[in-house]
């Protein structure tokens, strides 16, 4: 598995794209935080980061899927597919290898935002008047958030040879698992059911964190939605022995 890691983290940093894809991230979020008049944070003049974390999971649902388009599907259009398949490595380890690569590249689009918290950090009045414990719960939740959405692109590119269709799979099941349920729960047909409903989306459990509020039930529920898509996708893998 490492030597697959390797060869992905490899494979994004001597390409544009992991180098492209920090910059969109962090240039689309800096304009949100600092730029933009209806969220920045310069005209709300309140000292926090919620611009960051309520907006920037909009901004990864398109730039992991552009990300983890091309995991699998780049394999199968090149032919490269079953030469990987013929080395001594098991699909579960192919999967891993190539999600971790993937998610490694999300996080080094995040760690720079660390910038943005001393900023704010500083424009405090006091300085360092800002809910400092919020907002490392909301890092973690945005980071195993990062890791849900790669884990459906990484998925979504294991269905086709097609790098453009791996993305637009993704983009749309990324933005279902997010807001569908909670948006299916505003039906009047759930009644008392609908609490229960939303739960099964992200965002009643990425909310949570947002808030600072580290619970197990939300790291459980990161964990499991991202191990059942890995599962999945290694069950696309293992499709070609049936």
């Amino acid at each position: 598995m490492l030597a697959i890691y390797r060869k992905e983290v490899n494979s994004y940093l001597n390409s544009l794209i992991a180098y492209v894809v920090i910059a969109v991230f962090l240039t689309g979020t800096g304009l949100l935080m600092w730029v933009f008049p209806d969220t920045s944070v310069l005209a709300y003049g309140f000292a926090d980061l919620s611009t960051l974390f309520s907006l920037g999971p909009y901004v990864f649902m398109f730039l992991i899927p552009a990300i983890t388009m091309r995991s699998f599907a780049e394999e199968r259009k090149a032919g490269t597919m079953e030469l990987i398949l013929t080395q001594p490595v098991t699909d579960w380890q192919l999967v891993l290898g190539k999600y971790f690569a993937s998610w490694t590249v999300v996080v080094l689009a995040v760690l720079p935002t660390l910038i943005y918290y001393f900023s704010v950090y500083l424009l405090g009045n006091p300085i360092g008047n800002l809910d400092s414990a919020g907002i490392f719960g909301s890092y973690i939740g945005i980071t195993l958030l990062g890791g849900v959405f790669t884990a459906i692109g990484t998925l979504a590119s294991s269905l086709t040879e097609n790098q453009v269709i791996a993305f637009i799979l993704a983009v749309f099941f990324c933005f279902f698992l997010y807001t569908g349920f909670s948006s299916l729960a505003g039906l009047e047909f759930w009644g008392d059911s609908a609490l229960v409903v939303e739960k099964f989306g992200i965002l009643h459990h990425y909310d949570a964190m947002s808030r600072g509020l580290i619970d197990s039930r939300n790291l459980l529920y990161f964990v499991t939605i991202t191990t059942l898509m890995l599962l999945l996708t290694q069950l696309v893998l293992n499709s070609r022995k049936w």
